[in-house]
């Protein structure tokens, strides 16, 4: 996405984070993003939600699933794969929690490009159904079929790459 590119609707919604208790003697915990709640519920971030039996549930913040017209392909590939999803992205932060809240996206490929950043936390979570009847009716609205134009390579030329002779002897 280029930075220039402002997205054409924006989705509130609340992102759901489960601290797990690690069997494991280098972390004490296991933090991952669990769901994503339509709209943005009335608490503040890092309220607790449950604790059971070693897991705690965390409200972690409100964000926003951006849409933009060029990426309609990917979010129409997303709800067609039978279990569409939304990806919630947390970042190490220094402050009073171990992560932030760093986006939430519907396009699976901005999803994957979190990941390139080692220490992010990238979960696929359920779609609810009143994300994917909008991003359906985002779709169905922006949606412009391209056309997949194959580049074509020009051939080699078997001469430019012979070993030559050099002056003064071979390399």
């Amino acid at each position: 996405m280029s930075p220039a590119a402002s997205p054409l609707a924006s989705i509130s919604v609340g992102v759901v984070v489960e601290r797990r208790k690690a069997d494991s003697p280098w972390v004490d915990f296991i933090w991952r993003g669990i769901a994503v709640l339509p709209d943005e519920p009335a608490a503040q971030p890092w309220t607790v939600l449950r604790e059971q039996d070693g897991t705690t549930l965390f409200y972690a913040g409100s964000a926003t699933v951006d849409l933009y017209p060029s990426e309609t392909a990917r979010y129409r590939d997303n709800l067609a794969s039978g279990s569409p999803s939304i990806w919630t992205v947390l970042s190490p932060s220094e402050g009073a929690w171990p992560y932030t809240l760093t986006a939430v996206t519907a396009d699976p490929a901005e999803g994957e490009g979190f990941t390139e950043a080692a220490d992010n936390l990238v979960e696929a979570v359920p779609m609810p159904e009143v994300l994917r009847e909008a991003i359906e009716r985002f779709v169905a609205e922006h949606h412009v079929e391209r056309e997949f134009v194959k580049r074509k390579r020009g051939r080699a030329d078997p001469e430019a790459l012979a070993r030559r002779d050099h002056e003064g002897g071979q390399e």
